[in-house]
Formats: C-alpha cells, sequence, structure tokens
C-alpha cells in the first residue's frame, strides 16, 4: 500500500498556525483533519465565513443546480482577472453565455481523432529529446519537463506550431511567480478580509501576466487567419450581433485554453512520473500493457484505447492529485444549505481534494491504487465523489483530451524511459491555483531495459 505525499491532518487552529508559520501560501495546509469527514461546515475561523461542501448531492446544488447563486468567488476573479480577463473561465451570466456560444465550435477542433497527430508530434520531440538527455547523465526538472510537453501539444492543436524551449521555460516561471504570489491565495486575505475587498496586485505578478499574454498575443499574430486551427477559428467567430472578440478579448479567451490545455495537464503528469519513480511494479505492468498492445514503435490513438491500466493510473492521480484543488464560489444571498445557514458573501468550497479523500467515500482514501477504477471495483466509487474535471455547464471541455493526451504520454514515455528521483527530492504537494510541489521535482532520465 503506498500513501504518496500529503499534508498530516491537524485540528483547525493548529492547521492555520502551520500555514502561517510555513508561509508558502499552501492552501492545503489550511485544511484540518475533520474536513475529510463532514459533509458541510466550516473551514476554521475566518471574517467572512468560509464553508466547505462534501457531499454529493450538496455539491451538485452549488455547481449545477444552484449555480446563478453560487458564482465563482470573488477571490478567484480578482486573482485571474490580470492573466485571462473576463474570459469564459471566469465571467459569468449573458457574458458567459456569449463567449461559450462563439468559443464552442472553435473547442471542435479538439476532438481527440483530429488532435491526435499534435500529440503524437509533442511525445515523438520528447521523446528525442529524452534519450540525449538519458546519454548526457543529467538532472532535470519533472515539472518544467512535463510543461514543455503539454504547452508544446496544445499549441500545435491551437496554433499549428510548435512551442520552442525558451518560450516554455518564460511562461513555466512566468506562471511559477504568478501562482506564488498572487494576493487572493495569500492565507491573511482568506482569513482577515471582508467578502468583494478589492485587493491590489503586486508588480511582480502583474509583470508575470504580462509575459505571459505577450508570449500568447505573439503565437496569435503569427497564426494568422489562414490556418484551419483554434486560434483561426476563435479570431472569425461572431457573436449573435456579429461581433467578432478583439485582440485583447481573444488572449484573454487563448490564454484559458492554452494555460488550462497545458498547465492543469502539466500538474498531473508531474504527479504521475513522481508516483512511478518510486513504484517500479507500477511501471512494469504499465510496460506490459503497452508492449502488449502497442509493440515498440508509436502509440495509435485506437491502441491507445486499449491501454485500460495506464488510464487507471491517470485517473488515480487525478484522484490524489487534481489538477484544480479547490473550487470556491461566493453565495450572492443569504440561503439554506444542506440544513446549515449560509450568509451573503460567505465563501462556499467544494473541494476536489477534500472531496477525492473523504473518509465516507473511498477506501483507504490516501492509497494511490489504479486498481480501485477496474471494472470489477468501479461500483465502490460513490457517484459525484469523483471530479477531477469538475461538474455541470462549466465542465472541464478538454477532459476527454486531457486523458487521452495523459494515457498517450504515460505510456509512450514510461514504456522507453526510467524516472529516477534526485535523492536529496523531498516533495510535498502544494495548493494555490493548482496542485503542483511545493519545490521542482528533480529526475535523471534513463533508457528503459529491453
Amino acid at each position: 500500500m503506498y500513501l504518496p505525499p500529503r499534508p498530516r491532518p491537524l485540528p483547525a487552529v493548529v492547521s492555520l498556525l502551520r500555514a502561517a508559520m510555513r508561509g508558502e501560501g499552501n492552501l492545503l495546509d489550511l485544511l484540518p483533519g475533520s474536513a475529510y469527514r463532514m459533509d458541510i461546515g466550516p473551514l476554521g475561523w475566518s471574517r467572512r465565513s468560509t464553508i466547505i461542501v462534501n457531499r454529493p448531492d450538496l455539491v451538485r446544488r452549488v455547481l449545477i443546480e444552484d449555480e446563478a447563486r453560487f458564482p465563482k468567488s470573488d477571490l478567484m476573479v480578482q486573482a485571474l482577472e490580470p492573466l485571462i480577463g473576463d474570459s469564459i473561465f471566469v465571467s459569468s451570466g449573458d457574458t458567459w453565455r456569449r463567449q461559450r456560444d462563439m468559443v464552442d465550435p472553435a473547442l471542435s477542433m479538439m476532438r481527440i481523432g483530429r488532435a491526435f497527430p499534435s500529440m503524437q508530434a509533442g511525445v515523438e520531440e520528447c521523446a528525442s529529446g529524452l534519450r540525449k538527455i538519458a546519454e548526457a547523465g543529467s538532472c532535470v526538472s519533472l515539472d518544467l519537463l512535463m510543461s514543455h510537453l503539454t504547452a508544446d501539444i496544445i499549441c500545435r492543436t491551437v496554433f499549428s506550431t510548435a512551442l520552442t524551449e525558451d518560450v516554455t521555460h518564460e511562461v513555466f516561471e512566468a506562471f511559477t511567480i504568478f501562482e506564488r504570489s498572487v494576493a487572493q491565495v495569500e492565507i491573511k486575505r482568506l482569513v482577515l478580509d471582508k467578502a468583494w475587498t478589492k485587493v491590489p496586485q503586486k508588480p511582480e505578478v502583474l509583470e508575470a501576466c504580462r509575459i505571459i499574454r505577450d508570449h500568447i498575443g505573439a503565437l496569435l499574430d503569427r497564426s494568422g487567419r489562414d490556418h484551419d486551427d483554434i486560434a483561426s477559428a476563435l479570431s472569425l467567430a461572431e457573436d449573435g450581433a456579429g461581433q467578432k472578440f478583439s485582440r485583447e478579448e481573444l488572449i484573454d479567451q487563448l490564454g484559458v485554453l492554452f494555460l488550462a490545455g497545458h498547465e492543469t495537464s502539466a500538474s498531473a503528469l508531474t504527479w504521475v512520473f513522481f508516483i512511478l519513480a518510486s513504484q517500479p511494479d507500477l511501471v512494469a505492468r504499465i510496460r506490459a500493457e503497452v508492449r502488449a498492445h502497442c509493440g515498440e514503435g508509436p502509440i495509435s490513438f485506437e491502441q491507445s484505447k486499449k491501454l485500460a491500466f495506464t488510464r487507471n493510473v491517470f485517473r488515480e492521480a487525478v484522484r490524489l492529485y487534481p489538477p484544480i484543488t479547490f473550487l470556491p464560489r461566493v453565495a450572492l444571498e443569504d440561503c439554506e444549505l444542506g440544513g446549515r445557514h449560509v450568509k451573503r458573501g460567505a465563501l462556499v468550497i467544494v473541494a476536489p481534494w477534500v472531496l477525492h479523500r473523504h473518509e465516507k467515500y473511498w477506501r483507504d482514501p490516501d492509497v494511490f491504487d489504479p486498481d480501485r477504477f477496474s471494472p470489477t471495483r468501479e461500483s465502490e466509487i460513490t457517484p459525484g465523489a469523483y471530479i477531477p474535471f469538475g461538474i455541470g455547464p462549466r465542465i472541464c471541455s478538454g477532459a476527454a483530451f486531457a486523458s487521452i493526451e495523459a494515457v498517450l504520454i504515460i505510456a509512450s514515455l514510461a514504456r522507453d524511459f526510467d524516472f529516477q528521483l534526485d535523492e536529496k527530492t523531498e516533495v510535498r504537494p502544494a495548493a494555490r491555483l493548482t496542485t503542483r510541489p511545493v519545490k521542482q521535482v528533480m529526475c535523471r532520465i534513463m533508457r528503459a531495459p529491453n
């Protein structure tokens, strides 16, 4: 029974002190042990009430049935505004519906049959680079490696071009600064600020956003409107009044696709390969499955669909380390939820991290066990207790893309390479906007034995 890293569950007051003393802005450190047992309840003390919702029927009410009463929280909207504006990820009401109607046709180009060649090309280029790294015997950042691979794939899909390594480095560093420094994830803001408090961003956060948006703008300009890709389709999209997106609005929407399409996948895959690096039995099972169904050559789409165990490794990784750790909402009015009075302005948090580790819904919730998703055991999973891509109208539209991409990457790289953790590596999970290791995971790459 393998227990990958997690914060030690502590009483609420002790959890708050731990988070404050570490000063890392790691929201996981705030979670008390009681959060993993309750149906609905407070998350410690804060000036504005903060409530966590774990019961699947209440989760459904917050995210689907009463979605208008519980829009995305002001903290999340303010945090992301400098990066992706009032885009489809954070907008609401008529604005969201207009954007969704314009964006949805372009997203049809993310259909797997159409996008799979871009995935294959990105994986092959990555494998070529890993062969050189293996020969050199150098140590690399697993986080950066996965970020470059997934960013390259989404760039080929959205902009019809590969992504250079220097751009990946700049975007990776900028997003790391953004996540660590954005004011809305500061512990003191969460605890002491009133609802809807306007928070100014730090200069380094605004500069990080500028760097990322400049790179997306450059990719948009280089793409033009003559490619049969997502960027071109969005450039030509019109709303019911015949209006198109402005250039800034295009950067907003493409920023969502680019960042959500690679940052969340990179997060999940970093955890997958970290776990595989310490679990050779899992690697052996993946290799046996891949070689049985795919041989040693490039993996086709039809072959990837047969890799059930590899897919379950990914499913279990995003159970324990969901890329989006928290789905914060805000109550627009006083209401009742699960027998509890919820004040206007309260933070109402659905946390995939907590729901996926809840003691009521999972056997051995903190154990990494891919076989819990096997056909003989899937009936054990409580409906609504597994939401790595969200649920409802705001469910991740790239969920199928991300799942197939992950299976292809895991199968290809685990078959051909061994990942060995640097012995000095100490890994702890952190949640800011996504679920990442506190420090980058360093490892060595070696060619797998035949």
